[in-house]
């Protein structure tokens, strides 16, 4: 009886000092939304970062180019530049489509001409850029959630 009573005892005391269940699911939950909040703000400053660098090869290219947009009729823009021998080089402003070429009016696949390549390397920066700037605004949502998850925890 007396071993039945201590061992009672010590199991009573021993279940007295773990945590429950409940506030160990609660502490395992606050632990990994750490985890993640830490994840999410390193990749974003990432990702903010890769825009920064990217700006400024955006900014030492667009000066070769115009910017065209009718209102009425188009949802995007084009950034274009008029080349030797009649050619014509449209970028799209996000950076999707492929170049447009035109050589007098009539449109051709491809051309040697230095200004399409520099055309290429713009239309890669802008949805480069464009990338970032989704990742940035899908990771900002993120940090915000798991900030918000810790705030109520």
């Amino acid at each position: 009886m007396r071993y039945t009573f201590l061992f009672l005892c010590a199991f009573v005391l021993l279940a007295c000092n773990r945590p429950s269940r409940v506030e160990q699911y609660k502490a395992d939950k606050h632990r990994s939304d750490s985890i993640h909040l830490v994840e999410q703000t390193t990749s974003l400053a990432y990702y903010q970062s890769q825009l920064e660098s990217l700006m400024p090869q955006a900014d030492s290219l667009l000066p070769y180019f115009k910017y065209e947009k009718n209102e009425k009729y188009q949802d995007h823009g084009y950034y274009v530049v008029n080349g030797k021998q009649g050619l014509r080089v449209k970028v799209r402003d996000d950076g999707k489509e492929p170049i447009l070429l035109y050589r007098d009016g009539k449109r051709i696949e491809k051309t040697d001409d230095p200004i399409y390549e520099r055309a290429e390397h713009l239309r890669i920066v802008i949805s480069d850029i464009k990338e970032c700037e989704k990742r940035i605004a899908r990771t900002s949502l993120e940090v915000q959630k798991y900030e918000k998850r810790l705030q109520k925890q």
